[in-house]
């Protein structure tokens, strides 16, 4: 086939997860469920905080923005995905598909960098109680949320405009269920080595910047920990739970992604293990926040008894 990289021109096809007739259906109605239950839980979190003065502290601000971050990120693969089923195609075009990948790129970024400020956050706060309201002022909070924004789209926006210079051919066949960018640069016609090393650079300096800083602040937490009496170790501690259960389901399903890809010679097992991170910890964020947090939990309480004695 001819290649190509004009816009309008390049069609390509999404396999999904399946090609069996069969299962349509039921991963039809299991991608509904999952992005609506996603959408509501998150959508809950945000309005939970929104509504109630006790949690507009850092710590549930840059917890509304992980859940506005995760509903724009299943939004940005999961409809594409349930209206090609319903319409029994695969069609994606190259500016959508462009578009898709960009949208990944820039909320997996934002969901990574806030995961950190959320560790930098609990060091703040538990290392440096009598300076907590100084350091995590906010205008710090609110410059922290926007310069992560600013660095993940320029970063983004870089990947794709080298990407654009790429070709690919008519009716390229991408084996997922959205236009993940490593399946992108493998189904290209040219040479994809420039595009190679920026991901690869990119990934590491943001991924040794996250482990690191996640890793020094719980280090620091928990020698601080080591001087507390037992209460106050427990009621510290506690608030950290949460954060600890959603960066290790995040890092988890990332890395068992990462890692299975080179011994998986199957692009459908791949495909399937990455809805872990795509659609399966998103969902599941606002459950652990929720869960484990009395705060969040009451508030969520009280919001709902509101909206049930509305008339």
């Amino acid at each position: 086939m001819e290649g190509e990289n004009h816009t309008g021109l390049s069609q390509f096809l999404l396999l999904g997860l399946s090609e069996d007739p069969e299962l349509q259906s039921f991963l039809f109605g299991l991608f509904l469920s999952m992005y609506l239950v996603t959408v509501l839980g998150n959508l809950l979190i945000i309005l939970a905080i929104c509504s109630d003065s006790h949690l507009h502290t850092p710590m549930y601000f840059f917890l509304s923005n992980l859940s506005i971050t995760d509903i724009c990120f299943t939004t940005t693969t999961v409809p594409k995905m349930l209206v090609n089923i319903h319409a029994h195609s695969k069609d994606i075009s190259y500016i959508e598909c462009l578009t898709q990948a960009y949208y990944c790129m820039v909320f997996v970024g934002i969901d990574v960098l806030l995961l950190t400020i959320m560790a930098y956050d609990r060091f703040a706060a538990i290392c440096h109680p009598l300076n907590y309201i100084v350091i995590m002022n906010p205008r710090h909070c609110g410059l922290l949320v926007l310069i992560s924004w600013l660095i993940i789209c320029w970063v983004s926006l870089i990947h794709i405009l080298l990407m654009k210079q790429l070709t690919f051919s008519k009716g390229t066949e991408i084996p997922h269920f959205f236009c993940e960018v490593a399946q992108l640069l493998k189904v290209a016609s040219s040479d994809t080595l420039v595009n190679n090393i920026f991901m690869f650079v990119v990934a590491v300096v943001l991924g040794m910047f996250s482990v690191t800083g996640i890793l020094f602040s719980y280090s620091q937490i928990v020698s601080s920990l080591m001087k507390m009496s037992s209460v106050s170790k427990y009621k510290a501690f506690s608030t950290c739970g949460s954060h600890l259960c959603v960066v290790s389901l995040f890092y988890g399903t990332g890395l068992g992604v990462y890692l299975s890809s080179p011994v998986t010679h199957s692009p459908q097992k791949i495909s399937i293990s990455s809805v872990m991170y795509t659609v399966v910890t998103p969902m599941l964020n606002p459950f652990i926040y929720s869960l484990r947090n009395k705060d969040v939990k009451w508030a969520l309480w009280r919001l709902l008894s509101r909206a049930a004695s509305c008339p």
